[in-house]
């Protein structure tokens, strides 16, 4: 199993990146703020448009560290990685199944059945943990409905009826997800997904960790060999890292939001921690970023026993993980892709 390294977050928007030597410099102006050394870096994510040297890209993509641009909202806007090091006939496998819908549906239906499994067991948690706070009996509607759900996955055959089974979930998921925000309430609710700006606080941590998990999950994909941009249910879109999109939808339940639950009911996060701009966009605060991106970065450190390769690994591999899967399906290594099943 690959070693979990770390990420670098520039969250100063100001700052410029450099090289030196195998050190990579923050400027602000002529002032060097900082001095990273190079050598256990998986990553860099860097908000705001100040960019970075021609020698730091060229020498990060030499050594796979992928360079993520997002601006200061949080908003994806480019990505730097190396040449691939995949074998390049499972690429091209990859390309055969993703023009082929049959064969496309075959893999999607299992990151579907990934998501809906894992959404059910979100709500049938908070039925066991929180009796006495929650409605207990509706939580049960919801899963049992999930639950039907998990069957009509299995037996869909075109990838336009998944989507729709995919959206019912997701609506029926949505529907319970404010009753799981158990703190300060007042400032903190959800009545239903929002972005491209966000208008609420909850839905602005959720589409920032949604950023962060794409681009964790296609530097995964990018590792094993696989294309990020090439999918089988998002389907080709110029500049959309369409696979990265299809393997994340098995931890956005499980990773994604209930990291956000628990940043709102640790009050880890407050309110103090937003601010709202002039076209009514909820944004998090330069220290708000800071402080999210901390406990992501702790987040990733977690133990986990993987679910079908009984090993343990950390929270940040399990994307890494489900890619090296993918890839040993699409080499005809395993008969079947399995999905990331949490309990």
């Amino acid at each position: 199993m690959r070693k979990l390294l770390n990420t670098l977050f520039v969250t100063n928007p100001s700052y410029y990146l450099a090289l030196d030597g195998d050190n990579i410099l923050l400027r602000d102006g002529d002032n060097v703020i900082g001095r990273v050394p190079s050598h256990n870096l998986e990553s860099i994510v860097t908000f705001g448009y100040q960019g970075a040297s021609p020698a730091l890209m060229g020498y990060c993509s030499e050594r796979n560290i992928a360079i993520t641009y997002l601006n200061q909202h949080g908003r994806f806007r480019a990505r730097l990685t190396g040449s691939s090091r995949g074998n390049v006939t499972l690429r091209k496998e990859q390309y055969r199944i993703s023009d082929d819908e049959s064969r496309s549906v075959e893999v999607a239906k299992n990151f579907i059945l990934g998501k809906v499994y894992n959404n059910r067991w979100i709500i049938e948690r908070a039925t066991r943990d929180y009796p006495l706070r929650i409605d207990v009996e509706r939580f049960k509607k919801v899963s049992h409905s999930l639950k039907e759900s998990l069957l009509d996955i299995r037996n869909c055959d075109n990838l336009e009826s998944l989507r729709g089974i995919e959206g019912q979930a997701a609506y029926m998921y949505y529907s319970v997800f404010n009753d799981l925000i158990l703190q300060q309430n007042d400032e903190f609710y959800f009545y239903g997904r929002n972005r491209r700006p966000p208008t609420d606080k909850v839905n602005a941590l959720l589409s920032f960790s949604y950023t962060l998990l794409a681009h964790d999950v296609a530097a995964a994909l990018e590792t094993v060999g696989l294309d990020s941009y090439v999918g089988f249910l998002h389907r080709d879109r110029p500049g959309r890292i369409s696979m990265a999109l299809d393997l994340m939808e098995e931890f956005r339940g499980i990773y994604a939001d209930r990291f956000v639950l628990t940043l709102i009911n640790k009050k880890q996060i407050t309110a103090e921690d937003f601010e709202v701009k002039e076209n009514k966009a909820v944004i998090l605060t330069d220290e708000g970023r800071k402080k999210f991106l901390t406990y992501w970065q702790q987040k990733k450190q977690e133990q986990i026993t993987h679910p079908f390769l009984k090993e343990k690994i950390s929270w940040g591999l399990a994307p890494y993980s489900q890619a090296m899967l993918l890839a040993r399906f699409i080499r005809s290594d395993v008969d079947e892709y399995p999905p990331f099943l949490w309990k």
